[in-house]
């Protein structure tokens, strides 16, 4: 897998090869990329090709290797295809300011570059409003729905532990300089389990080993928009009032309910736009579901899936 890498941007085959022994492991998945205007995008696609489609959305500051522990035992019956945000993972690395509407047009792009039909969105924290984004613009192409902890709405409230990131200056260097936002989530998204193993830890550090490769974990906090002007609030505003549209789609919610960030009164949201929606709440269990419960997480998406084929 190493040398299927090629000359990916700022990551020589070398290095790869050293930073990526004990994640890699888990990660046992081929590499695609796609071509973008400002990088490439790097995904993952498992399965038989003429399999109903699965598509895995990450948020930040995670990557397709959040979606490990789904991808292995659900590829034996779908075609699971997950993407690296640009300056994500393994995709490459623009030392410029991305927005939410930027990932959203890249997963629209990647959706009809594989020609995706009657895919399911699987998603979580940013990669719910970026997929949903994306099935506005092509919503003949999906057919249902699956989140963990996330949002789609302009925030109502920043969590103070995001709202310190954003500080002039120290939110920065805290973030892209010291990395502190991935290392911090590594135990504050859990509840049930204490903290990730190293091996597992690794597949979120390795990615996120320089200043350059924090640069867009650093611009997805930036980009949470605390006032109207901002012009991520409109893109999320827009998000919000179309998930109607969703409404007769079969949908599961699946909640941390120990989550700081996309607390319970965001699932309320969903469930009064969406009555429809299949819900499980497992109240033991933080924002990194698939990480915190991974077979509670595994266990409800197969049986929804088999539910609603």
């Amino acid at each position: 897998m190493i040398s299927s890498l090629g000359c990916h941007e700022r990551y020589s085959v070398e290095v790869m090869a050293k930073s990526t022994a004990s994640w890699r492991e888990l990660y046992p998945f081929e590499s695609h990329w796609m071509g973008a205007p400002k990088g490439r995008i790097h995904y993952v696609d498992e399965g038989p090709q003429d399999a109903a489609p699965l598509l895995f959305v990450h948020g930040n500051p995670t990557w397709s290797f959040h979606w490990r522990g789904m991808i292995g035992p659900l590829r034996r019956t779908y075609r699971c295809v997950a993407i690296d945000h640009l300056g994500c993972g393994l995709s490459d690395k623009p030392q410029e300011s991305l927005r939410l509407v930027n990932h959203i047009s890249h997963l629209v792009d990647l959706i009809e570059h594989l020609d995706l039909r009657g895919a399911t969105l699987i998603a979580q924290d940013w990669g719910g409003a970026i997929g949903l984004g994306a099935m506005l613009r092509v919503p003949d192409r999906f057919s249902r729905i699956v989140l963990f902890n996330t949002g789609a709405f302009p925030p109502w409230y920043i969590p103070w532990r995001i709202g310190v990131c954003r500080w002039p200056g120290v939110g920065r260097a805290a973030v892209q300089g010291l990395n502190l936002f991935t290392r911090a989530a590594l135990r504050m998204t859990l509840s049930r389990r204490r903290s990730l193993a190293d091996q597992e830890a690794s597949g979120y550090l390795d990615t996120t080993r320089d200043w350059d490769s924090r640069r867009q974990t650093y611009e997805f906090v930036a980009d949470i928009p605390m006032r109207k002007s901002h012009p991520t609030w409109q893109t999320l505003a827009e998000i919000e009032l179309g998930l109607r549209r969703f409404a007769g789609l079969p949908t599961m919610l699946v909640w941390g309910m120990q989550d700081w960030c996309f607390r319970p009164d965001c699932l309320a949201k969903f469930e009064a736009v969406w009555p429809q929606a299949e819900v499980h709440r497992l109240e033991d269990v933080g924002h990194w579901v698939v990480e915190d419960a991974p077979d509670d997480a595994l266990r409800l998406t197969e049986e929804f899936l088999a539910r609603s084929a």
